[in-house]
């Protein structure tokens, strides 16, 4: 039976986790179970994925966001006690990346994105803290062609600002939050960024450079890196796995 230690060794060598910058603490956060045998996926660490992973009886959750950020957590009160407490009292450890999957080249929620969009002779732009967490490149496609396939694929509704040409040729790609990536599309003319979500401050620099606004929600373009982290695990490991589908909506 594999266990958690080894689990978590191969995904941090196979997403290169140590040599990522990132803002999340990337890896075993929360260590409730030794051995594995049933590992649930999901976007969000939270006290819903958390529930369902142990209906589901599953001893391990991996998951794109989880519970600690930043410098690290200095104090345990409130909801994160409570979510913690949770975790050892039902036995279910907390595995999680967050930038590492969304860069990594096939396995990565951009790379997704990219296939869905048939994206060619792309290369890494959009630097976040410390790390190009997009990629971009050629896509010859109409706008409204292209939404109407993330749409269907992705099962989302996505907010589309046309403000350059309906003709695509250079698209941008930052899976989640990547507003910021703007005036860097600009710098590698980009005609077109496909985000998660979009936000207010940035609505009149992309008019007024003219660059098309794809925004396919936060949740749904973030699926993809770890429904890819499935398959592997599986076949790696041995083990049951399931995604846990929890939209927020946004």
């Amino acid at each position: 039976m594999p266990t958690l230690k080894s689990i978590s060794y191969f995904l941090s060598t196979t997403l290169k986790v140590n040599i990522i910058s990132d803002i999340a603490y990337n890896g075993i956060q929360v260590a409730a179970s030794d051995n594995i045998k049933k590992i649930a996926f999901a976007v969000d660490a939270c006290e819903a994925t958390f529930k369902e992973a142990i209906k589901q009886n599953c001893d391990l959750l991996i998951v794109h966001h989880g519970l600690f950020w930043g410098s690290g957590t200095t104090s345990l009160q409130g909801i994160d006690a409570k979510r913690i407490q949770f975790l050892f009292k039902n036995n279910l450890s907390l595995y999680a990346v967050h930038l590492p999957l969304d860069i990594h080249p096939t396995l990565g929620n951009n790379a997704h994105l990219a296939k869905i969009c048939n994206l060619k002779k792309s290369l890494p732009f959009a630097e976040f803290a410390g790390t190009k967490c997009g990629s971009y490149g050629k896509c010859n496609s109409d706008l409204n062609l292209l939404v109407k396939k993330l749409n269907s694929t992705l099962k989302t509704k996505s907010i589309v600002l046309q403000f350059g040409k309906k003709q695509i040729r250079n698209l941008g790609i930052v899976a989640g939050a990547g507003a910021d990536a703007i005036s860097e599309c600009h710098q590698y003319n980009i005609d077109t960024l496909l985000t998660g979500e979009f936000k207010h401050s940035k609505y009149h620099p992309a008019k007024e450079l003219g660059i098309n606004i794809i925004a396919s929600g936060h949740y749904a373009t973030e699926t993809g890196g770890v429904k890819s982290l499935m398959p592997l695990l599986k076949r790696k490991f041995k083990v049951t796995t399931l995604f846990l589908d929890l939209p927020t909506g946004f």
